[in-house]
């Protein structure tokens, strides 16, 4: 199973994103900003706290990401 290795944050909501099987690119969070467990994320320096963890990405209130979402999301927008 691939992992996120490295979890960058960006300006307007986004991540760069590394994986461990190499596959790189930028994970924009904004459409899942809405949902009740990640309306936190809208605070700007929170979601700056992101981490690799679990095979995904999390911050420290439990919000997470799979890396399989991050990787289909990576894939699809380019």
């Amino acid at each position: 199973m691939d992992k996120i290795v490295k979890a960058v944050p960006l300006e307007d909501y986004r991540i760069e994103i590394q994986t461990s099987s190499g596959i790189s690119g930028i994970f924009d969070v904004k459409p899942y900003l809405g949902g009740g467990a990640f309306k936190e994320l809208e605070n700007e320096s929170y979601f700056r706290m992101v981490r690799p963890a679990h095979h995904g990405i999390a911050w420290p209130h439990e919000q997470d990401f799979s890396a399989d979402t991050i990787i289909w999301d990576i894939q699809n927008a380019q």
